[in-house]
């Protein structure tokens, strides 16, 4: 307790010096807690955006289905088995039919991909109740960026070719019955969708699908031959990849930035034990063993990440709570760049990540300021009370 008390009054009789370093320190912690909650903020939105729009609580893919291979494309299909019919018609798995094709917007060629769902259906996101079951036209679902980018609109004809299981050529034009926005690039991007019934008649395929995604991960899942379950650790592997490869950056950041702060410390511990080898033999020479004097300076060093902590908490917390009501805009569009990006950015702050950072800034401070006050160990009280340090 004694060395406690030292500590903090040695501290707070330095003066300026402790609180440039207080508050850089603070600043580093802030940052760090700062960076870290938005990628974890990110992660969670884009996680929820995907499952709401295309992962659901899981899919089954037919066995030949690749979607990194469009070639196996008009392969994909196949029945759906009566044992998972039975869960299709209870409405707890969602068939979904892919294609390729092309549309022709003002003359242009745009290769797409065609997707059937089921109209009014409540296991994904989207709003296929946009689908006119009295229309005459094949009705299309398009999202905000396929508009945008082939200059669609609602209502307007396009006209969309494809081929059968045949091998047969069609073509007839579809109507834009919608326009949906969505985070999630790849229910967006290159995709038309269209009613299911609609899709098998245009294909030949009734019946079939090449999906089915499970309405939550409570429905059960079976073994079925041609099947393939795919669980939400396979289909979020590539979201786990990114967020991962921007960790391992973010920490390169962290360390950097704690590093520049501990160096602050470090010096001024230092110089501290430079200039104090008089009071530091006054310890001794009162009965203090150089175990307690290191102690005392390695507390003392350690107390600029508590004085931190409640520096950075003053100006932190309000900045927290705000940005994590309010968001951070961004000015670019993830879809841009393929990526589930909103365009308001929630940091998300759990306990496990502030308690985290508290400690890894209390332990590093402990290390740099135990590293000078080991020369302390060294000296002879007789040289220290005349001020020569060996």
């Amino acid at each position: 307790m004694l060395a406690f008390k030292l500590a903090y009054r040695n501290l707070i009789g330095a003066g300026l010096r402790t609180w440039l370093n207080v508050f850089i320190l603070s600043i580093a912690f802030v940052i760090i807690i700062w960076h870290k909650g938005l990628l974890d903020g990110w992660d969670k939105q884009a996680r929820r955006d995907m499952i709401s729009w295309e992962y659901g609580g899981g899919q089954y893919w037919q066995s030949k289905y690749d979607p990194y291979d469009p070639f196996s494309i008009s392969e994909s299909h196949g029945a759906v088995p009566e044992k998972l019919q039975q869960q299709v018609q209870k409405g707890n798995l969602l068939p979904i039919l892919v294609a390729q094709g092309t549309i022709y917007p003002e003359g242009r060629v745009q290769s797409i991909r065609i997707k059937g769902i089921k109209a009014n259906q409540n296991i994904l996101q989207l709003p296929t109740d946009h689908f006119n079951k009295e229309s005459e036209n094949i009705q299309a679902l398009i999202g905000q960026n396929m508009a945008q980018s082939n200059s669609l609109d609602s209502g307007e004809f396009v006209i969309l070719r494809w081929r059968d299981v045949n091998g047969t050529f069609d073509a007839r034009e579809i109507q834009i019955a919608g326009i949906f926005k969505t985070n999630a690039p790849s229910v967006d991007i290159g995709q038309v969708w269209v009613p299911l019934e609609k899709l098998q008649s245009m294909l030949k395929t009734p019946g079939e699908a090449t999906i089915l995604v499970k309405k939550n991960t409570e429905v059960p899942t079976s073994q079925v031959s041609g099947w393939e379950f795919k669980d939400l650790e396979v289909l979020l592997a590539d979201l786990d990849a990114i967020i991962k490869s921007k960790n391992v950056g973010g920490s390169i950041f962290w360390f950097i930035l704690l590093l520049l702060a501990m160096l602050a410390i470090f010096d001024t511990q230092v110089l501290s034990i430079f200039r104090r080898q008089k009071e530091i033999g006054t310890y001794i020479a009162m009965g203090m063993t150089k175990r307690q004097v290191v102690g005392l300076f390695t507390v003392e060093g350690a107390f600029h990440s508590v004085l931190a902590i409640l520096v950075g908490a003053v100006y932190g917390i309000p900045l927290f709570i705000w940005q994590a009501n309010t968001g951070i805009s961004f000015p670019m569009e993830g879809q841009d760049y393929g990526l589930a990006i909103s365009e308001i950015m929630y940091p998300a702050y759990s306990l496990t990540l502030v308690v985290g950072t508290i400690l890894v800034v209390i332990i590093a401070t402990l290390i740099v300021s135990y590293l000078p006050a080991r020369k302390i160990s060294k000296m002879k009280p007789t040289e220290a009370l005349r001020g020569k340090l060996q």
